[in-house]
């Protein structure tokens, strides 16, 4: 019995990292529909008023969406808090995490935020996404700088958290659709919430609690 409680965190952690592997591979699947560069696929087949009144929408579109595949992967990593082996992984994948946020991810998807699908209410979700985004992980950057690591892990959880979010959300929209089939402006309004309201929440929880 005893053997078996001590194996269950491992069993998470591998069922972690199984899932998080599924949904990576799908949102890599995404981020490739947009190579080479096409304003005529997917996403961007609704946003055409954006991609044609202003240049610089895609500028924004395409950083937002290259660079965050790569702060999902290496926030991950970084999260994991190993090395694999190699010296200073953690530290480097959290520094690559952190820059890519700071610098690229999270001011292009503010800027997109302002022209979200949904109106008002989807706009301003997207917006304070993206702040709290650049601040959680400007927080986690400046307590490692302090060696305050201990602060440092729970800032870097609810970065992540809210990175996880172009998971989360799309998780929500297909459970929403399946189940109500509701207006599709209706859809972006509530996922645009529910995609990082609940995250963080949850490893507000786990903080709390004294679990991370």
């Amino acid at each position: 019995m005893i053997s078996v409680k001590r194996n269950i965190p491992n069993i998470l952690k591998i069922l972690l990292i199984i899932g998080f592997g599924y949904f990576f591979w799908l949102m890599l699947k995404i981020t490739l529909e947009y190579f080479p560069l096409d304003p005529n696929v997917s996403f961007l087949m609704i946003k055409q008023t954006e991609v044609t009144e202003r240049p610089e929408y895609l500028w924004f579109f395409y950083t937002h969406v290259y660079t965050s595949i790569f702060v999902l992967l290496t926030g991950f990593l970084a999260i994991l808090r190993k090395n694999f082996g190699l010296k200073n992984f953690h530290r480097n994948a959290g520094k690559i995490y952190i820059f890519l946020i700071l610098v690229f991810a999270a001011p292009s998807g503010i800027y997109m935020g302002i022209f979200a699908n949904g109106g008002f209410l989807s706009k301003i979700s997207f917006v304070i996404l993206g702040c709290l985004w650049w601040f959680s992980t400007f927080k986690a950057y400046q307590l490692a700088l302090q060696k305050k690591f201990k602060e440092h892990k729970q800032w870097m959880w609810r970065s992540f958290a809210l990175t996880i979010s172009a998971i989360t959300l799309r998780m929500w929209k297909v459970i929403i659709v399946y189940l109500f089939h509701p207006n599709p402006m209706d859809v972006y309004q509530i996922i645009a919430w529910l995609g990082w309201i609940p995250n963080i929440l949850f490893i507000e929880y786990l903080i709390t609690k004294k679990h991370i």
